[in-house]
């Protein structure tokens, strides 16, 4: 039994300690909070070393990376999407598919992509992580990174890298658990076989819920006796008058939406929506077959079928159009 017990982790006694403390939090704290999560991650690794600047980024489509989190000298960095070339570090990663320190290349392929944190400043040492997620056919696939930046050079040696892929992995559990929890959902009888899709609609309804929630605690700090009076009642008002703003022109942003994606895709039959949804991961007939549990011909025949009604030359064009529903 001895030999089946994973080998610990080589870290320093001190770091062991805090990564025991992190695990238990992570675990009880932040399975559905992923801004708390990756702030808190952040946070522990600048326990075990200095962290100037940290991100984390998420592959989106054939090549782009949406950064829902970033941190740059003490202030939260706004999120952001970037597309990203050959030479960059997400290309690196997706060749190497291990994690990236600034000594193997002196930064060469860090400094090859966007640059991230304060831009007037390079790193001078940086890791990046991947995070990976199960595939049922072929090896685990990369969906994102976590990435720790010093604007000193030589700041992270073995035992803050070992650490922080550790943390990094944590997160990759967190996130992939979800996954799984929501594939079990859908594996519950539910008379609707329709892929469960995020849609521009579940998007501005969120939105629109934050900015309210925004706007009910302005009112209420209007409310307090400290505020009578104050200057601050002005900026108050400034503030409840732009979530009202915002949340008008959310709507009138989803009516200029281009909807041609929209009416394409639900033209289709449930049975074609499940393997156009799949046409925008590449996959091929026997991968499409496979994935549905259906026949080739089934597929041919769907393939077809979605081709007529999309009024489009190959599969890479619907995929396309696909990929614009699902991102809309």
């Amino acid at each position: 039994m001895e030999a089946d017990r994973p080998a610990p982790l080589r870290v320093e006694a001190e770091t062991a300690i805090i990564l025991r403390e992190a695990y238990h939090k992570i675990e009880s704290l932040y399975r559905a909070d992923h801004y708390g999560l990756y702030d808190y991650v952040r946070a522990v690794a600048g326990k075990i070393a200095t962290v100037d600047s940290f991100y984390v980024g998420f592959l989106h489509g054939s090549n782009r990376v949406r950064y829902p989190y970033g941190y740059d000298a003490g202030r939260y960095d706004d999120p952001a999407t970037h597309i990203f070339g050959p030479n960059g570090q997400t290309a690196w990663l997706l060749k190497q598919r291990q994690t990236y320190r600034f000594a193997y290349d002196q930064g060469a392929a860090l400094h090859a992509g966007v640059p991230t944190g304060d831009v007037t400043r390079e790193s001078q040492d940086a890791v990046t992580v991947p995070i990976f997620r199960p595939a049922k056919n072929g090896p685990d696939q990369l969906f994102g990174m976590l990435s720790m930046h010093s604007y000193t050079p030589n700041t992270y040696d073995d035992n803050a890298v070992r650490a922080f892929e550790w943390l990094c992995g944590m997160v990759q559990r967190v996130l992939t658990r979800e996954d799984e929890d929501k594939n079990a959902l859908r594996r519950l009888p539910a008379g609707d076989d329709a892929p469960n899709l995020l849609t521009s609609d579940h998007v501005m309804e969120y939105i629109g819920q934050r900015i309210a929630g925004l706007r009910e605690i302005a009112v209420e700090a209007m409310g307090e006796p400290e505020a009578a009076d104050s200057p601050v009642q002005e900026h108050l008002r400034r503030l409840i008058r732009a979530t009202e703003v915002m949340q008008s022109e959310l709507m009138e942003m989803m009516l200029q939406t281009d909807d041609g994606p929209e009416h394409r895709f639900t033209a289709l039959t449930k049975a074609q929506q499940g393997v156009a949804v799949l046409l925008v991961d590449g996959l091929e007939n026997d991968q499409l077959a496979a994935e549905l549990g259906i026949s080739l011909n089934t597929v041919k025949t769907h393939l077809s079928a979605i081709l007529r009604k999309y009024g489009m030359a190959n599969r890479a064009q619907v995929a396309d159009d696909v990929r614009k529903y699902l991102v809309r």
